[in-house]
C-alpha cells in the first residue's frame, strides 16, 4: 500500500477534474473559430494537464513539460488578444463582457495561465504536496469558482447577444 499522505487530496481531485472538463469544453467549441489551431492546443493542453493531475501523485517532466507549453501558449495569446482588442478598440483591458469574442478568449486563456501557473507551483518541489502553500491549497478551488460562476453567468442571461 501507498502512503496515503502523498495521494492528492479530494478537493485537488475534484478541482482538476472540473477545469479539465471545462477545458475540453472550450477545446470543442474552437472548430468554429478562425485561429483554432492556436486554441484547441491550449486549451486540450491544459485538459489533458488537469486530467493527469487528478490522478497522479508526483507530476512527471512530461507533464511539466506540457503545463510550461500551455502557460506559455497561454501567454501568447493572452496578449495576442489584448493588442487585438486595444487595437480595434472593442473593450477595456479588464472587461469581462463575454458577448465579445475577444473578451471571452481573453477570460479562456487567462484561466489556463493561472491554472498552470497553479499546477507549476504545486509540482516545482516534492514537499507541496505534503505541506501546500495557501496559494496551491486554496487557488484551485477559487480558479474553479471563478472560472464555472463566470461561464453559468454568461450562458444562463447573456449568450443570445454574443458579438462576433
Amino acid at each position: 500500500m501507498g502512503d496515503v499522505s502523498k495521494k492528492n487530496s479530494l478537493p485537488l481531485v475534484i478541482c482538476c477534474l472540473l477545469m479539465a472538463a471545462l477545458f475540453a469544453v472550450s477545446a470543442s467549441f474552437q472548430f468554429n473559430d478562425p485561429d483554432w489551431y492556436f486554441w484547441i492546443p491550449l486549451y486540450a493542453t491544459a485538459s489533458i494537464v488537469n486530467l493527469v493531475n487528478s490522478v497522479e501523485e508526483a507530476p512527471n517532466s512530461r507533464t511539466r513539460r506540457m503545463a510550461k507549453f500551455a502557460l506559455l501558449l497561454g501567454l501568447s495569446l493572452f496578449i495576442k488578444v489584448g493588442i487585438e482588442g486595444f487595437v480595434r478598440g472593442i473593450n477595456g483591458f479588464w472587461s469581462l463582457d463575454l458577448r465579445d469574442r475577444i473578451a471571452r478568449e481573453k477570460f479562456g486563456s487567462g484561466l489556463v495561465i493561472i491554472s498552470m501557473f497553479l499546477f507549476l507551483e504545486n509540482s516545482s518541489d516534492p514537499t507541496r504536496r505534503l505541506y501546500p502553500t495557501r496559494i496551491a491549497k486554496y487557488g484551485m478551488p477559487i480558479l474553479v469558482g471563478v472560472a464555472y460562476g463566470i461561464s453559468f453567468f454568461f450562458f444562463a442571461f447573456q449568450h443570445n447577444e454574443m458579438r462576433f
